[in-house]
């Protein structure tokens, strides 16, 4: 392991990281995060990867930056981890502070509200091909597509936030779904 750890320099880990932030910015960093580190550099043997994605995994926050942390760790300790996730997650930043700045200082004008509008209604339409996609059978059940639209009902219609929904629905999903009750 020892060896692993001295083929790494901390620049190296910066740019990787860098290159997979770029190049990975709205999905498939893990990937990404495979390639660069078991098939590239080799830092990592596919067991190694398997086994820190799996940490990863059980951490709170983002899988790919966690996933950075415990590579970074690996190679350098505490400096390469830095090293690791300033790299992963500058490009985005960057990215999304750009725009944020060109957005503030247009603000007013009418095209801006347009594109507004179209990357809101295409991340409507993901998130609900994504909803369709994880709800699976419950799809076809009338408890489930109850507690969707009342859901829906209480967010669009009735203007409620986020979570005086999830005060209300929750305990009544629970309630529905409890240990031992079939759909």
């Amino acid at each position: 392991m020892a060896d692993k750890k001295s083929g790494a320099n901390l620049w190296d880990i910066f740019l990787q990281f860098l290159i997979i932030g770029a190049i990975s910015f709205g999905g498939g960093i893990i990937a990404y995060e495979r390639i660069l580190l078991v098939e590239k550099r080799k830092w990592l043997n596919a067991d190694e990867f398997m086994a820190y994605l799996a940490i990863s995994q059980t951490m709170p926050g983002l899988n790919s930056v966690n996933l950075a942390v415990l590579t970074g760790d690996f190679l350098r300790g505490v400096t390469g981890s830095v090293c690791a996730v300033l790299g992963l997650l500058l490009p985005g930043s960057a990215f999304i502070l750009g725009i944020g700045i060109l957005y503030s200082s247009n603000s007013n004008h009418p095209m801006a509200n347009i594109i507004l509008a179209g990357i809101a209604a295409a991340a409507t339409g993901l998130l609900a091909a994504i909803t369709y996609r994880i709800g699976g059978d419950h799809w076809r059940h009338m408890k489930s597509l109850a507690i969707v639209l009342a859901t829906f009902v209480l967010m669009s219609l009735f203007k409620l936030s986020l979570l005086a929904v999830l005060a209300i629905m929750a305990p009544i999903a629970l309630y529905v779904y409890r240990p031992g009750k079939s759909i």
